[in-house]
Formats: C-alpha cells, sequence, structure tokens
C-alpha cells in the first residue's frame, strides 16, 4: 500500500469538496504533524468552521469519524520538515543523491497510479477520440510537460495545437468550441493564467482534461476529468521534482491508449517516420 494513504485520499477527493472542506484539506495537506495531533475542536476552532464540517470531511475521505482519520495520519509519522529531496546533504556521495532522487521518483509514480481509475482515464480518451483537435495547455515547469505531450501528440491522426507563450495560450482558447478537447497541465492548480484558460475552455464548452498535483476548487470546477500527480514534497512549494515523472505517465498512458484506438494511426506513424529520418544520416 501506498506511504501516506490519507494524503493521497485528501488530494483525489479535493475536486469534490466544499470550500470549508477544501480548507480542512489544504490545512493537514500542509502540516499533516501538526494536524495529526489535535482534537475535532481544535481543528475546528483552528480554521473557524463548525465540528460537524470537519466531521463530514472525514467521512468524505472513507472515516467512520475524526478520531478513525486521526489515527491514520498519526500511524503515517508523516514529518513535513523532511522530503526525500531535502534530506541530500552535501555531504552524500553522487551515489547516494542518485538513490534518494530514484526513490522519491519512483515513490511518486506509484502513488499517482493508485490515484487514477479507469472511468477517469475512459473518458479521457473517449473526449480525444471525439474531438477535432486537442489543444495543450501549460506555462513554467508544465509547459514544458506540455510540450513533451505536444510532439508525442503529434503522432497522432488528431491535429493538435500547443503554443509556449501563455498570452497566446489565452488567445487560442478563446477560439475553441464544443468540438475540440483541452488538456490543461498545473502543478500548483493555483496558476493564473492556467485557470482562466481552463475556464475559458469549460465556457467554451469544449472537453477539458486536467493534470495537477493540488486540485484545488479554483481551477477544478472548470474540468470534466482531473488526473492528480503525486510527489514527496514539504507543503505546497511553487516546484516540483519528481512530480514532473508522475506527470509525464499520465501523457504516456492517455497517448499510448488512444493510439490504439483511433483510426488512422498507422499512416500516421509512417508519415512522422519519413519526415523524421530525414534528419537522419545515412551510413
Amino acid at each position: 500500500m501506498a506511504r501516506n494513504t490519507v494524503l493521497l485520499k485528501i488530494k483525489s477527493l479535493m475536486p469534490s469538496l466544499s470550500t470549508k472542506e477544501q480548507s480542512i484539506a489544504n490545512f493537514v495537506l500542509e502540516d499533516p504533524r501538526f494536524a495529526s495531533r489535535m482534537t475535532i475542536n481544535e481543528m475546528a476552532a483552528q480554521l473557524g468552521v463548525a465540528d460537524s464540517t470537519v466531521f463530514k470531511f472525514t467521512k468524505k475521505l472513507g472515516y467512520r469519524g475524526f478520531r478513525d482519520f486521526r489515527t491514520d495520519l498519526l500511524a503515517e509519522e508523516f514529518d513535513p520538515q523532511i522530503s526525500i529531496h531535502e534530506n541530500v546533504t552535501p555531504e552524500d556521495a553522487p551515489i547516494v543523491v542518485a538513490q534518494k532522487i530514484f526513490h522519491s521518483s519512483a515513490k511518486s509514480l506509484h502513488d499517482t497510479l493508485s490515484l487514477l481509475n479507469e472511468h477517469d482515464l475512459e473518458q479521457a480518451i473517449d473526449f480525444m477520440l471525439g474531438a477535432s483537435r486537442i489543444s495543450l495547455y501549460g506555462c513554467g515547469e508544465s509547459g514544458i510537460i506540455a510540450l513533451d505531450a505536444y510532439q508525442k501528440f503529434l503522432r497522432s491522426p488528431i491535429p493538435c495545437h500547443f503554443v509556449t507563450d501563455t498570452h497566446m495560450q489565452l488567445m487560442q482558447a478563446a477560439q475553441l468550441t464544443p468540438d475540440d478537447c483541452a488538456i490543461v497541465i498545473s502543478h500548483t492548480g493555483a496558476t493564473r493564467e492556467m485557470i482562466e484558460i481552463a475556464r475559458i475552455a469549460h465556457e467554451a464548452r469544449a472537453r477539458v482534461i486536467l493534470i495537477t498535483s493540488y486540485p484545488s476548487q479554483h481551477i477544478s470546477e472548470y474540468a470534466d476529468v482531473t488526473f492528480v500527480s503525486t510527489s514527496d514534497e514539504t507543503g505546497y512549494r511553487p516546484e516540483s521534482l519528481s512530480c514532473r515523472f508522475a506527470q509525464l505517465a499520465i501523457i504516456d498512458t492517455l497517448y499510448t491508449a488512444l493510439m490504439f484506438r483511433v483510426q488512422g494511426t498507422a499512416e500516421s506513424l509512417r508519415k512522422i517516420r519519413e519526415a523524421i529520418n530525414l534528419t537522419k544520416v545515412d551510413d
């Protein structure tokens, strides 16, 4: 079973939580150790919500009540002061650095896989299969993930689109139609441009697939399907190391499943290979 399963449950349920419940979720995710040592009354008072709201939050996570929730959180022995990358020290030999980083990346992949469900994957693939165009959006590190996705989906018979400039992404999103599918990538789920792009796409009635590590209500309300990537991090750090691999794995999963189902794959791949072969030097 994946470590930190309580935190994974919270992340996966974030889009379905109410505003007050999301404030509880954010509080627990930011400092699990502190939260695990509070009573239900203390947590409610800290957040300015009713005890019943905290109780309903724990019920949504599948617990009988706050006591069971706190027991699981305590059992995970999560230390918010330490993450695998923060454990790397100047004294570590390069091979030790490699071991810690590889371990973190493997854990991120394992935890992200545990959050995937067949219904969401099937729905996302159906959205792409029914689209006249797949548009990709992301900025910063998420833009790099979007660019990687773009070079993959270029091999598909379905037209795809990506530009790196966020202003141009907003302009392109404004041209979306109900026949389009938008894939929005935002690690924090709080990037203003990506929230606006998701909103514009949603209001255009395009299908929106969201890939994020923090499915906040700000952006999740505009998504038809949300995939949550995880990483060994402390709180809501703006940067992410290991979650990049998890997001790439989600993209690879969607791309591979799509290519097995879409018509015209063989011809599309043939054209791509012929074009790429022009860049190779003959022996």
